[in-house]
């Protein structure tokens, strides 16, 4: 009895267990605030791994370490950009109609306020305020690290239309600069409050934003850096596909937090969101490789991965806005659509043919972005549209809205797209004033060793060969003090290349 007494008189406990204020202010939601940083972690496994793993084992040997370095580095560049002045462009107070006003994201008294995002307060004709702007039930540290990561990945994805020869310094250099002059622009005009916002286009959670402006501004950067070697683009098979595979699948499951951390907070619609996103991928995936399949005979794995990304893209724009037999109609054109353009339409189109893009990721991500976002004006229902959109009455137009929705959704792309071209051209014809935007062909021969003075694997294979007759003996002690020369097979057994040659 004493000691439940005692126990009863003790004060609180201190810091991160407070019941109350300062740890817990009374608009800070603990369950919300979990979900959100979780999220978070989702979508940047995403990237880091996973798009590092996809993009090192995709490539051809030699191109592994760039390729997973590429994405790497802006992954870490974009952050430090976007606490410093990036994220208050993209979600901060009206500047223009299309853009914020920069400032810094460092300071304590920023950074523990409960979070907004000051310009989505949604007024009508006459107006009214008809939806207040936009406030979670969590501190704004949340918000920057959640809002980060989708700006990473953007540039990631990005990446995979140069990877093979654009110059590692000219990229080291493009992607602060493509981050402030294109991707906040984007960000605020259809999240932040911005003038599609205020219009109405619907992006549910980045299909205009990340994966169309990353389609465009990859494809848009592949014409100007230039191609690959004509021995690398008619043979760039990958180095490891059950890596690839991983990195896909890390891709995959990683969406969850990006489609369902959307809502801001873990509500119905992120329930939807989570399933509905999960559903479109697995339906392209099947779509597509039933398509290889009736083409070309055998299913391809990457196609099969190929796939799947075309259906996370398409269902993003709509993800907790649609039914989930919806998601499964959107999964089937996702396969479809952007299998048709890649396969059949790029090899008749000149202007596809010319520019080398990497990865397809114009097809992969431009293509289906665009699909999911007229398909999401189409299909998005009144009922979870209100729990979710800013604007009353939104809806698609299967559901009354009108044909007037699909112009809206079709202007946000043609905004996006021409903002894409015209930035991402400007930022690299001013890079390459100072820098080489390609690197030589003579370090396009060798690749990461020229790059970095680094290679992705210490094998044998790929153009090297094991001299046995070199001047060079490996001895060894013996018991009584004498050398002896060891065999080939000695050598190569203690090089960990008994009986197996490796081709890559």
């Amino acid at each position: 009895m004493h000691f439940a007494s005692t126990r009863m008189a003790s004060p609180p406990e201190p810091g991160p267990y407070m019941p109350d204020l300062p740890a817990v202010p009374a608009w800070l939601n603990k369950g919300d605030n979990a979900w959100q940083l979780v999220a978070a972690t989702f979508v940047g496994l995403q990237s880091m791994p996973g798009l590092v793993v996809l993009y090192g084992s995709i490539v051809k040997k030699k191109w592994a370490v760039n390729s997973a370095f590429m994405a790497m580095y802006a992954y870490a560049s974009t952050l430090i950009v976007w606490v410093l002045v990036g994220f208050r462009m993209a979600f901060g107070e009206r500047m223009l109609p299309f853009w914020a006003k920069a400032g810094p994201s460092l300071t304590q008294d920023f950074l523990t306020r409960r979070a907004a995002f000051p310009a989505t307060a949604h007024y009508g004709k006459d107006g009214v305020l008809e939806t207040p702007r936009t406030e979670p039930f969590y501190a704004e540290a949340s918000l920057v690290l959640f809002e980060f990561e989708f700006a990473a990945i953007t540039l990631v994805l990005l990446a995979g239309s140069v990877l093979g020869r654009m110059n590692i310094k000219a990229w080291m250099v493009f992607t602060p600069l493509w981050l402030l002059f294109s991707y906040t622009v984007g960000a605020f005009s259809l999240w932040g409050g911005g003038f599609l916002y205020q219009w109405g286009v619907i992006d549910y959670s980045g299909g205009y934003v990340i994966h169309l402006s990353s389609g465009v501004a990859g494809f848009t950067a592949a014409y100007w850096v230039g191609p690959r070697l004509k021995s690398d683009r008619e043979r760039f098979s990958p180095n490891n596909i059950l890596l690839m595979i991983a990195g896909g699948g890390l891709l995959w499951l990683g969406w969850a937090g990006f489609n369902g951390g959307a809502p801001y907070s873990p509500n119905v619609t992120a329930s939807v969101a989570v399933l509905n996103t999960n559903v479109s991928a697995a339906t392209s995936l099947l779509t597509w490789t039933c398509l290889d399949v009736i083409f070309f005979g055998k299913p391809s794995v990457i196609g099969a991965v190929q796939g799947m990304m075309t259906g996370l893209v398409c269902i993003t724009p709509g993800a907790g806005l649609v039914h989930t037999w919806s998601a499964m109609l959107m999964g089937a054109c996702a396969g479809s659509v952007p299998w048709f353009t890649m396969m059949i339409l790029h090899k008749k189109s000149s202007l596809l043919m010319k520019v080398d893009d990497t990865l397809a990721v114009f097809h992969t991500h431009a293509v289906a972005g665009v699909l999911g976002g007229v398909l999401t004006g189409l299909l998005a229902t009144p009922e979870l549209c209100a729990l979710d959109s800013p604007v009353p009455g939104m809806r698609g137009v299967f559901y009354g809205a009108g044909i007037g929705q699909i112009g809206k959704q079709l202007a946000g792309a043609l905004f996006v797209t021409l903002w894409n071209l015209v930035v991402t051209s400007a930022i690299l014809l001013c890079i390459g004033l100072f820098i080489p935007l390609r690197m030589p062909d003579d370090q396009l021969m060798i690749g990461d060793d020229a790059a970095h003075g680094e290679e992705a694997y210490a094998l044998w294979g790929d153009g090297e060969k094991f001299d046995i007759m070199r001047p060079e003996t490996t001895r060894t002690g013996a018991a009584a003090g004498a050398a002896r020369e060891d065999t080939v097979e000695q050598r190569l057994t203690s090089m960990g290349a008994r009986g197996v040659t490796i081709q890559l």
